[in-house]
Parts: C-alpha cells; sequence; structure tokens
C-alpha cells in the first residue's frame, strides 16, 4: 500500500477548509466536485484514518483530519517556496467581481495595486448585477466583491462613498413632470437613489427605459430617452452630458466584500487601494486615463 502525501490532494484538502466545503473548494481549484472527494480519500488511505465526517448536512475535520491540516499548510508552503526558488510561478487566482457601475474606473487601478502587493496571485474578474456577487462571496466563487449600498455585513469592509451625477443627451431639454429615468433592471441601488433623491425633491418621474447592462443604460441616455444617475468618478461619458438642474442624490457607499477564508491580509490590501483611489483625485484621474 502506498503512503504518500501528493501534493494535488494536499491541496485540495486545504481548499476543503479555507473555502468551507468539497463544492466550494472544487470551484476554487476548478475541478469537479467528485475530484476534491477523491483527493480526500487518498489522503485517507495514505494516513490509515478518516480526516473529514458527515455533520448535518455539511461536514467536519476529524482530529486527524485538523492536524494533517496542520502538515498539509507547512508541506505546500515549502513545495511552493522550492518552485519559485527556481523562478517557477506558482500563482494562485484571486476572482473578483465587481459591478458595472464600479468597473470600468476602479477595476483598472485595482489590478494594477494587487499585481504589486500581491505577485503570486493572478487576478481574474467577474463583471455581474450586486445580487450575484453577493451570492458568489458566500458560495466561495468569489474571492472578493466590489459593492454598491450599505457595508452592515461581517464580510464587508467599507471604502468609501462614490459621488453620482445626472447625465442626459447634450441639447436634451426636460420636458413637463413626470421626468423620464433611463434605469438598471430593479433591484439596483443607483435606480433606488434616483428615484429616491427626485421623490424627496418632489419631481414626479417615471421610468420610461430599462436595461440590464451600463451599455444599455448610455445608449438609451445618448438617444434621448430621458436621464440617468450614474457614477464615473467625475469623467462624462462620451456622448452624453451631466446636468445640475436635478437634484442632487447622496453618494453611494462602497464596500469590498471577502468571501469567508480568504487570507487575512488579502481584503485589507484591496480596501486601502481603493480607499485611496475614492480620496485622492490624482490617482482617480490616472486610474480613468488608464481605464478610457
Amino acid at each position: 500500500m502506498s503512503h504518500i502525501l501528493d501534493i494535488a490532494p494536499l491541496r485540495s484538502l486545504v481548499a476543503v477548509a479555507d473555502r468551507g466545503g468539497f463544492q466550494r473548494a472544487a470551484t476554487s481549484l476548478h475541478l469537479s466536485q467528485g475530484a476534491v472527494s477523491q483527493h480526500v480519500r487518498r489522503l485517507e488511505t495514505a494516513v490509515g484514518r478518516p480526516l473529514v465526517e458527515r455533520s448535518g448536512r455539511g461536514s467536519r475535520f476529524t482530529p486527524d483530519g485538523e492536524q494533517l491540516l496542520s502538515h498539509a499548510r507547512r508541506i505546500l508552503a515549502t513545495h511552493d517556496e522550492a518552485l519559485r526558488s527556481f523562478g517557477v510561478e506558482t500563482e494562485e487566482t484571486l476572482v473578483i467581481g465587481s459591478t458595472e457601475h464600479a468597473a470600468a474606473q476602479l477595476l483598472p487601478y485595482l489590478a494594477a495595486a494587487l499585481e504589486e502587493s500581491l505577485p503570486d496571485y493572478n487576478v481574474k474578474f467577474r463583471i455581474d448585477r450586486g445580487t450575484a456577487l453577493r451570492e458568489g462571496v458566500a458560495a466561495g466563487r468569489l474571492d472578493l466583491a466590489l459593492l454598491l449600498g450599505p457595508a452592515d455585513d461581517a464580510r464587508a469592509t467599507p471604502v468609501g462613498e462614490l459621488e453620482l451625477t445626472w447625465y442626459a443627451a447634450p441639447g436634451w431639454v426636460r420636458p413637463p413632470d413626470p421626468l423620464p429615468l433611463v434605469a438598471f433592471d430593479a433591484p439596483c441601488a443607483l435606480r433606488s437613489r434616483a428615484l429616491e433623491a427626485l421623490s424627496e425633491a418632489g419631481v414626479a418621474a417615471v421610468v420610461g427605459a430599462e436595461a440590464n447592462q451600463l451599455a444599455g443604460v448610455h445608449a438609451a441616455v445618448s438617444a434621448g430617452l430621458g436621464v440617468a444617475l450614474m457614477a464615473t468618478l467625475g469623467h462624462t461619458p462620451l456622448g452624453v452630458e451631466a446636468r445640475d438642474d436635478l437634484p442632487r442624490a447622496h453618494p453611494l457607499p462602497l464596500a469590498v466584500w471577502a468571501r469567508e477564508g480568504l487570507g487575512a491580509d488579502i481584503a485589507p490590501l484591496a480596501a486601502a487601494a481603493l480607499h485611496r483611489l475614492l480620496t485622492d483625485p490624482r490617482v482617480t484621474d490616472l486610474a480613468y486615463a488608464e481605464g478610457a
């Protein structure tokens, strides 16, 4: 009988612990859940002891599993360090989700900041709606997510606020109320904030055009179908112009959400980079230029 602790099964074992389950581990390693389960069984065969046991609808590590997990982390750290000493890359993938509102200007700068501070990670982005991103963080499919709205969750780190601006087509003439509004499909923090700002000012409005993507909102506004509230870091997108004749909308808070089990240093690094971007105009200008 072979008593060898192979690297791939050890990496699966650590992923099960860090991701909080077999399915999440499989997603992070780009494997099937069956493959991860087989890896754990191979380790159990090698040490001759059960490592993971069922607990309700989930699973938990046995005392022997916890002991091997500690060894596995040290073995993998030594293994990866040995490869790096020979110039062999051992990049891990860091998956970051963002809504379209934050993506264009924030992600180029964030990617550059993380590349400098986390050189051993390959950064991959996922652009989606806020609801899907929250589900992705909870399920372990996303490591980090940039989300608009209240940060009233233990997984969220506030990084600042995004100023909001009204935009319309060049030369667009405001018609008598109700004001035609272009908005993202509900639920959407920007849509809600736009309707709240108009309602508080006593301006009657009707959503005359909807889209599920930012390109659709831009197209509808450019076509003169109405006004839209957008977060653009103070830079006007092509084909539209800012309007100062509409009620000011309060900024939207931005937060970095981190999945359970993510390395303790990663989320703070991302949060610090985004905070600097939102509070330093020089960095904002640079990020916009790189993302244009």
